[in-house]
């Protein structure tokens, strides 16, 4: 039943992730992985491979994933189920209000606007927020140490890796915009301490 529920969980984020790229890719281009550093690239391929991989295993052939099993109680399972449900309306949330700004890279597009509404009123990151957040929920599902250790590394490559490189890109291309947005919101969580900033899709004004 877990196994089930793990699948419609991903395959939903799949797909709604998938067409929200798509319209993305229609309205404003993509850019290139090759344009983005290659240990960068090689970092993303070490941290998303086994972590894709196991949850695939899992789901097509549980057994070979018994090894990694953990004495799970019940509701915890359940609260795995719970969230990784909730992280398929979370991706549609996020990935409507980014529009055509949806990238694969940590680099902006020349027509990129900055998103200050939806989730992005009190987090800078939320997409990666709800990836993680999935794998933990997938993780949960399985009862399996091994996929919630790779979404843990996954979270501490995102934290100290990849948002840093986005954020330096995000303020060269708004300048004084995204260091005030910056000051209000939180990486991937909301910053409880300030009040969030107005709701506007503000274009770059540098």
């Amino acid at each position: 039943m877990f196994r089930v529920f793990a699948l419609i969980a991903l395959a939903g984020a799949i797909s709604v992730s998938g067409y929200h790229r798509r319209r993305a890719r229609r309205s404003s281009g993509t850019i290139p992985r090759g344009r983005e550093p290659g240990a960068l690239k090689a970092g993303r391929a070490f941290v998303a491979l086994p972590l894709f991989g196991s949850v695939l295993l899992y789901l097509s052939a549980p057994d070979s994933m018994a090894w990694a099993t953990f004495g799970a109680p019940g509701w915890l399972r359940w609260l795995g189920v719970a969230a990784g449900l909730a992280a398929v309306g979370a991706v549609h949330w996020v990935l409507s209000n980014l529009g055509a700004n949806v990238s694969e890279t940590v680099l902006t597009k020349e027509r990129h606007l900055l998103v200050t509404s939806g989730p992005y009123r009190w987090v800078r990151h939320p997409l990666y927020t709800v990836g993680i957040g999935l794998f933990v929920a997938l993780g949960l599902m399985a009862a399996n140490w091994f996929i919630l250790l790779w979404a843990t590394l996954a979270l501490v490559a995102v934290h100290l890796a990849v948002i840093p490189r986005e954020e330096r890109a995000l303020t060269e291309k708004f300048g004084e915009s995204y260091l005030r947005y910056m000051t209000t919101t939180g990486r991937m969580l909301p910053r409880l301490a300030s009040s969030p900033p107005a709701v506007r899709r503000d274009t770059t004004d540098c």
